[in-house]
């Protein structure tokens, strides 16, 4: 079974990182994994914990129009180079929290999206430096108020709200370049979303490359790597749920108050 690594947060408020066992207990780590944490004998039972989001980056660099459908959907062409924006980390919240929609928003979309986890201190790597500094993987919804955004010109605002980053609900290492994004809402059976990975325009590693040579990344950083096809609005009451194979599902609802 794939080894699925968490951030949990005990009854009595601790906070650990630890490795999810098949039985739903977590083996507490020392320290985060990228940070070569070790196993310890602390052992959580499933009812004992609750799911935080699964790291804490120091920031959240978001990548634009990164599947060709989706920047055609936009209006636009797929930019000849990645196009990024940041996300505060106060934006993210971990799988079955609420949504919070905006007083000033009339229209908050769902942007299901691969989110790299970044293990090594990387400043201006080229592409096969920038593969070994990926540490993991997991899943993310880039929650966009898109009347701001359009209104704005620039995205700093639709896409910085609190709440507006679910992610999680765990990181695994290893995922194959086959697999499928897809995004449901509420109980249909059909994905609003749907596209395999290898759809992106920019790799993950060539996005860790280039982000490297603007900025330095650091252990527990994220990277968002762009949403396909399909984003739509969301209602106050609405559940939307991100799936990706050989990862698992994210799903949060969105606020009714």
């Amino acid at each position: 079974m794939t080894k699925r690594y968490v951030r949990v947060k005990t009854n009595n408020e601790s906070v650990y990182y630890g490795l999810l066992q098949p039985n739903r207990s977590v083996t507490v780590l020392d320290a985060p994994p990228w940070l070569n944490g070790q196993l310890t004998d602390l052992d959580l039972d499933a009812d004992s914990y609750q799911i935080l989001a699964p790291c804490v980056p120091s920031k959240i660099v978001a990548v634009g129009k990164n599947y060709v459908k989706h920047a055609a959907e936009m209006g636009s062409n797929a930019p000849k180079e990645p196009l990024l924006f940041l996300k505060p980390n106060t934006a993210i919240i971990p799988d079955g929290s609420g949504i919070r929609y905006p007083k000033n928003s009339q229209r908050v979309d769902y942007e299901g999206e691969l989110a790299v986890v970044i293990g090594d201190r990387c400043y201006q790597q080229n592409i096969e430096q920038a593969s070994k500094a990926i540490w993991g993987y997991t899943i993310a919804n880039d929650v966009t108020a898109r009347d701001l955004q359009r209104k704005d010109g620039q995205w700093t605002r639709a896409k910085g709200f609190d709440t507006f980053c679910p992610l999680g609900p765990w990181i695994i290492r290893e995922l194959s370049s086959e697999a499928k994004l897809e995004t449901f809402l509420n109980s249909e059976t059909e994905p609003r979303q749907s596209a395999l990975i290898t759809e992106m325009t920019f790799s993950p590693e060539f996005l860790v490359s280039y982000v490297s040579e603007i900025m330095t990344l650091m252990p527990g950083d994220i990277i968002l790597t762009g949403t396909p096809q399909g984003i739509g609005a969301m209602q106050k009451g609405d559940r939307v749920t991100v799936e990706i194979e050989g990862i698992g599902s994210l799903s949060n609802y969105v606020e009714i108050t």
